[in-house]
């Protein structure tokens, strides 16, 4: 179903899907044309937060507020979001730079993903709260029954997803401090990609510490444009 979603049916103002699809690099080449979709990402990006929340709340009345949150987490992260502007043949249809471009920025996960919030919040402005809804039933909330019967995904299987995605080995995880008496450890835990440092983490063991730090990468790359 997806495949078949025409995004250009979907706006009254075409000009906002214009504005939506306009990545930073091209406004570098092309100024004083159009801004570019930043404003309406972080827009966008709050409108599907509380979609989501809603939804997961009405959906499933038993479970308790830490899960709810993963959950949420999995259906909005960078990983999942990429994937439906995959589907929606997204790529081909941002305005980039050429360097941008030619860096691969089109198969760019952040980039996809980013565009996705722009895209609802354009459709927020345009057509109002369930027009922003429809999307992201149709995109992002078709499966859901399937996802809530499979295991939730942890912070450190997201991110190396999404480290792959991007053409690089796993993550790696180094223990970079251990402090404390065994009764009372804390672990300190760097995550490392393509020998760069993505964050630290701290934890009571091996695993909270690595968890930690993953969690806190998934936050940075979220943060990049």
């Amino acid at each position: 179903m997806v495949q078949d979603y025409s995004l250009v049916k979907l706006f009254k103002n075409k000009d906002l899907l214009k504005l939506a699809l306009t990545h930073k690099s091209w406004v570098n080449e092309h100024q004083r044309i159009r801004e570019s979709n930043e404003r309406l990402e972080f827009l966008g990006d709050a409108i599907l937060e509380f979609i989501v929340s809603k939804e997961l709340y009405l959906k499933l009345p038993q479970k308790e507020e830490g899960y709810l949150t993963v959950l949420r987490s999995n259906l909005v992260n960078t990983v999942n979001l990429s994937d439906v502007a995959k589907r929606l043949s997204l790529g081909s249809k941002i305005f980039l730079s050429k360097g941008e471009e030619d860096s691969g920025g089109r198969d760019n996960p952040s980039i996809l993903a980013d565009t996705i919030e722009a895209i609802i919040g354009a459709l927020f402005l345009d057509g109002g709260i369930r027009s922003a809804e429809k999307f992201i039933q149709v995109t992002l909330l078709t499966d859901l029954d399937k996802k809530i019967s499979e295991p939730l995904k942890d912070a450190k299987s997201t991110l190396q997803e999404l480290v792959q995605a991007q053409g690089y080995a796993a993550p790696k995880y180094k223990v970079i401090k251990e402090e404390g008496p065994d009764h009372d450890k804390k672990f300190t835990i760097e995550a490392n990609v393509d020998n760069k440092t993505l964050a630290i983490g701290v934890g009571k063991n091996k695993s909270e510490a690595a968890q930690d730090a993953a969690k806190k990468a998934l936050e940075n790359f979220e943060k990049k444009s």
